[in-house]
């Protein structure tokens, strides 16, 4: 199939001109980045991590109320990785006190135990099909046949995402329309569901092509991709669009604050580390002092209880702009970063369509 027909059929599944997409930040969407892709032609992706459902409801009517073009939402499936449990009262006392020096340096309290970390998937998904997106992304696994079911049921395109070959095969026979092939490279979180993240770290350039190969479906690039070249990289080698992070995380349309945009543009690739300390999951970002100090204190709870502890930090942090202890999620394509407008970024992607045509 030629480079122009797969990005046909993707454009054509999504309802978009153009196939570019946002990459959905837990955490870091902002409607006015996921509303200026869509506008633009592409599809403008939201990441919900965390969201309860009155939050989706609203966040779905900000989006709508900002772009009339569509526009994907995106949700972690409940997974539980190997060695992941919910911590006894020992166990959640000993990750506090390993946090204790940043939680006293910002003059915080230690927290205490919540009722609950996250929502529930269901809550979340319920209220994500009633939001009625142009497409329900997944991270963490194959949805249910009843999930997908019931995406398809309202005329929803479902996307999920995959780190390798195998996990690409899942999904497609789970029935999702299009896969997000995601390289090693990409920031945050790594979100294999077959095996270990330590065991599914493939480059993109190496999984793109074999992934095509494994599936009959739509096949979008993620991770290493900041510009033309590696959106002509990715449609030459099979794929039919590409999905981007790091470079729309550092335009002035982001939720990211100026110290994490600081970062993105100032972290050498080979600065970026895969780390466990900042979630309980491994994930890529900048090794800032947040990263240093709990990997040095050896005591990292499991997720989800690991990412509640530091977030009650991370916000903070964020409001201060003390970029040191925040969650600075970067890819290895950082320094190809050019631009501080979305438009700018776009139009240099979609360059990389016209010289592949």
């Amino acid at each position: 199939m030629s480079t122009d027909r797969r990005s046909a059929e993707l454009t054509t599944l999504l309802g978009i001109d153009t196939p570019i997409l946002l990459g959905p930040f837990g955490g870091l969407s902002s409607v006015e980045l996921t509303a200026t892709v869509s506008d633009l032609g592409g599809l403008g992706g939201y990441g919900l991590y965390g969201y309860d459902a009155a939050r989706i409801e609203q966040t779905a009517a900000e989006l709508r109320a900002g772009t009339e073009r569509p526009f994907a939402l995106n949700l972690w499936l409940p997974h539980v990785e190997q060695g992941e449990a919910d911590v006894t009262d020992a166990e959640f006392a000993a990750a506090v006190d390993a946090l204790r020096p940043i939680f006293d340096e910002l003059g915080l309290e230690l927290p205490t135990r919540p009722d609950r970390y996250l929502p529930t998937f269901e809550e979340q998904y319920e209220a994500t099909l009633a939001a009625s997106p142009a497409a329900i992304s997944f991270v963490f696994g194959v949805p249910s046949p009843e999930a997908v079911e019931a995406a398809h049921a309202r005329g929803i395109a479902v996307v999920g995402t995959a780190t390798t070959v195998a996990e690409a095969v899942a999904l497609r026979d789970g029935g999702v329309d299009a896969i997000v092939a995601t390289g090693m490279e990409a920031a945050g979180h790594r979100v294999s569901f077959l095996r270990p993240a330590e065991e599914s770290l493939i480059g993109t350039f190496a999984l793109i092509p074999q992934v095509v190969d494994a599936v009959d479906v739509p096949v979008i690039a993620a991770g290493g991709i900041a510009d033309r070249r590696g959106v002509r990289a990715a449609l030459a080698l099979g794929a039919s669009g590409v999905q981007v992070g790091t470079a729309f995380l550092a335009t002035n349309q982001s939720a990211a604050t100026d110290a994490h945009r600081r970062a993105i543009r100032e972290t050498p690739a080979d600065r970026t580390v895969l780390t466990r300390s900042m979630s309980g999951r491994l994930a890529r970002g900048a090794a800032n002092r947040a990263v240093r100090t709990i990997e040095a204190a050896g005591a990292v709870a499991p997720f989800p209880v690991q990412n509640w502890l530091t977030g009650r930090f991370r916000a903070e942090a964020s409001r201060r702009g003390i970029g040191d202890l925040q969650s600075l999620w970067l890819g290895q394509a950082a320094p190809l970063v050019r631009s501080a407008d979305a438009a700018d970024v776009f139009a240099e992607l979609a360059a990389g369509l016209a010289a592949s045509a």
